[in-house]
């Protein structure tokens, strides 16, 4: 006979043990925030113990990208050992010419990897294009989650050695930890090694009051942004606009590239909310990711704000590896360029992704030249009156939302013919009917939009509110906050959108 509190437990255990590659662990999943209670409660044990500390969140950090993707996690080993060695070989080598080879070496195992998993049927695409249809068959290749975020701070490690910014580490399990750390593991942010290695070893770690409840609060607000709004509008909304353009008048396709341009920006800022508040509580500091882009009157100030461990990162490795603004204006407009388009092949394998990075890397070059040419023009809002801000924070927006356009659609086509809704068949006068039938999504969209737009001083003043509660009321927040999250979530979650990069 068979006990009734025993029923399920062996098929609850497999489910927990084993990848299931319909339901990816997210942050906002029931499952993470009860594994993460359980993972807290033994790290507490850990505090005055390094090595046991960096083993025990290795094997966490490793569980969870199993649970993510599946027999790939032994990638990321691979490119832990890697370029552990020929780290170490860069730092050994006498001559500057055998350490240009091995930095060579270790970004084309990085990008080799990058290009098989991500880019193998882009190229196959384009080869039955060029030779006709059947040249090439596709292959059922996996993208690995967050590939092309640790691929980059392996690359950057490397490549600060090379440099001479940074000194190799002496202990393989180190660096594994620094690339498979889960909190920023499978979607960013891309954490430097200079910035992130000296933190490994804190003996003891130390989370202060601050770090707490800073570290709260941005879980809180985090998971308000994925789970609440994003979610809600991308399956409400956004998700059936962009599906099936034709169905909906000019202003609704508009309202859904407005409401993609708020989704993407509380998805993934979200996320990094989430992941730099999680890793406070674990005693380890990120930096800032996104600083409200929308508030942006220029492209420059846009790319200052959006994404900043990415753009600061294409800025520092592949910017200024081309020359930067070293060698003359066109020189400096072409490295812009060449920036960009790549960044937006980093986004994804299709000719939508080049073009996106095309539009902004045009753009940045534009307002470079701008910059040159007219007297007084500021790089940045706080600098300009207030009405020629608020001009430029129009322009830069509605530009932004073109390049989400191309970003979001499944094709060209979707592009076309959203562009074709809004500019033939825009129906204005069809707006009370819409008000009724998303009544819920435009309030949303609008809450989302009035919270981005606060002044900082809000945020902080919500922060420090936070910051100041007792423990036990941080704690009940939170605990709160993730209850409600369970019960209103649809039974299929929606994956982080960085997810497939």
């Amino acid at each position: 006979m068979t006990l009734p509190a025993l029923d399920g437990i062996p098929e609850k255990l497999q489910a927990l043990l084993t990848y299931d590659a319909s339901s990816p662990l997210i942050f906002s999943s029931g499952l993470f925030l009860f594994l993460f209670a359980g993972f807290m409660l033994v790290y507490s044990m850990f505090r005055r113990a390094p090595m046991a500390r960096i083993v025990y969140v290795i094997l966490f950090s490793l569980y969870f990208y199993y649970k993510s993707s599946g027999i790939y996690f032994l990638l990321l080993i691979f490119a832990a050992t890697s370029d552990y060695w020929i780290a170490k070989g860069i730092h050994a080598a006498r001559s500057t010419r055998a350490k240009r080879w091995l930095v060579v070496l270790s970004v084309a195992v990085n990008l080799g990897m990058l290009a098989y998993f991500k880019y193998t049927n882009f190229l196959i695409d384009i080869a039955n294009q060029m030779f006709g249809q059947g040249f090439m068959q596709f292959q059922n290749i996996f993208l690995p989650v967050g590939i092309s975020f640790f691929v980059f701070q392996s690359m950057s490690y490397t490549i600060d050695i090379y440099r001479g910014q940074l000194k190799p580490l002496d202990n393989w399990c180190d660096y594994l930890f620094y690339l498979s750390f889960f909190p920023q593991l499978v979607a960013g942010p891309i954490v430097r090694a200079r910035d992130f290695i000296p933190q490994i070893r804190q003996n003891p770690i130390v989370v202060t009051r601050e770090m707490f409840g800073t570290g709260v609060f941005l879980i809180l607000t985090g998971l308000f942004k994925k789970a609440i709004i994003s979610d809600y509008i991308s399956l409400n909304f956004v998700d059936r606009i962009f599906d099936e353009p034709l169905l909906y008048s000019g202003f609704e396709c508009l309202m859904g590239i407005y409401g993609y341009a708020l989704q993407i920006y509380c998805d993934f800022s979200g996320y990094s909310d989430m992941a730099i508040g999680i890793a406070l509580l674990l005693g380890f500091r990120f930096p800032k990711n996104f600083d409200a882009p929308y508030k942006s009157a220029t492209i420059t100030e846009f790319w200052r704000r959006w994404h900043i461990s990415l753009s600061t990162w294409l800025r520092d490795y592949l910017y200024i590896s081309l020359g930067g603004n070293r060698k003359g204006k066109l020189r400096t407009y072409g490295n812009l360029l060449i920036t960009m388009l790549l960044g937006g092949l980093w986004h994804g394998a299709a000719v939508r992704f080049i073009l996106w990075g095309a539009l902004h890397g045009a753009a940045l070059a534009l307002h470079k030249l701008w910059l040159s040419v007219v007297p007084g023009a500021k790089v940045s809002g706080y600098q300009m009156h207030p009405l020629s801000r608020l001009a430029g924070i129009l322009v830069t927006f509605h530009l932004v939302c073109f390049g989400w356009l191309l970003f979001r659609a499944d094709s060209m086509r979707t592009v076309q013919l959203m562009l074709h809704q809004i500019t033939d068949n825009f129906h204005l006068q069809l707006l009370p009917q819409m008000l009724a039938g998303y009544g819920g999504v435009f309030a949303l969209v609008g809450l989302g939009y009035l919270l981005h737009m606060l002044p900082g001083r809000a945020d902080a003043a919500a922060r420090r509110a936070v910051v100041a509660s007792p423990f036990w009321v941080q704690v009940l927040l939170l605990a709160s906050v993730a209850w409600g999250v369970m019960q209103i979530q649809s039974s299929s979650i929606q994956p982080f959108i960085y997810f497939q990069f």
